[in-house]
């Protein structure tokens, strides 16, 4: 099993849990000289020596497609936990995308799209897609995904950027079926960790948050468990389907947009990143 950004927070804790039930865990990483640190506390912790630290910049293709040119053999689960979230200002990836959408969907995009064949060797393999509550705010900006007319907002690019991850879910389910690939989306919940750093740390009143192991839990589940075998193209919250609401809570942020998981925003969103994968001329 992969899992990017398995070196801190609820990606940590996903390696750990996955690696406890005694899976082989590859944590995808970009700073891989911590990452090999944790992972010598993984082995010792879970008693599985089947842990291993790869170097991945979701926001640089390259790195994406070094990565991918470097695995081996079947892969049973990718889990496309790595994130960023409301950078202040806007950024751009090397080849001119907004650094969210670049860092939290069209990377795992490409990792997703490059490992196919290992996912389809493994049968009955899965894509976990992490999203987020944070979906609600707004739906992919089709005629302007990078921000080139629309002003930068930090909430709005990050809203965006959860949708299309939803929407990956929604399009492998759509896709992949043939080659026995499931996928689904989660909310991990809220969680205080470096992913606020640009919004004032965790807002969210200390009665409603998780722990990192809580947060972690309803990605274990759509990795591993056999309870969901088959299931696909499905949003999860709590380790529950969630449900679908017509209009953002006034209250507690919960559930999911209809917009974030419509077949044909998905097959939309496929094709656009399809075309932003590749070199302009």
């Amino acid at each position: 099993m992969i899992v990017t950004g398995g070196a801190s927070g609820i990606g940590l804790e996903t390696s750990r849990s996955l690696a406890a039930a005694g899976a082989s865990v590859t944590i995808a990483a970009r700073r891989l000289r911590e990452a090999e640190e944790i992972v010598g506390a993984l082995r010792q912790s879970t008693a599985n020596d089947a842990i291993e630290a790869r170097a991945l910049d979701l926001a640089d293709l390259n790195s994406v497609r070094a990565f991918i040119d470097g695995w081996k053999g079947p892969l049973h689960a990718l889990v496309n936990n790595a994130g960023i979230m409301a950078l202040p200002v806007l950024e751009r990836s090397p080849e001119g995308c907004e650094m969210q959408f670049a860092t939290n969907f069209l990377g795992h995009f490409a990792l997703t799209l490059g490992l196919h064949r290992h996912l389809a060797e493994a049968g009955d393999a899965r894509v976990v897609c992490v999203s987020s509550t944070g979906s609600l705010f707004g739906p992919v900006l089709w005629d302007d995904p990078h921000f080139r007319f629309i002003p930068y907002d930090p909430l709005f690019a990050y809203a965006q950027s959860k949708t299309a991850c939803i929407l990956l879910s929604v399009g492998i389910a759509q896709r992949w079926a043939g080659s026995g690939i499931t996928s689904n989306a989660l909310h991990p919940g809220a969680i205080a960790t470096n992913l606020q750093r640009y919004t004032g740390g965790l807002r969210t009143p200390e009665a409603l948050r998780k722990t990192l192991r809580q947060g972690a839990a309803t990605s274990v589940l759509l990795a591993a468990s056999p309870a969901l075998k088959g299931v696909s193209g499905r949003y999860f919250e709590d380790c529950n389907v969630a449900p679908v609401c017509n209009e953002r809570p006034s209250a507690a942020l919960a559930g999911v947009a209809p917009y974030a998981l419509d077949g044909s925003n998905a097959e939309r969103l496929w094709e656009l990143a399809l075309d932003l994968m590749t070199p302009q001329t």
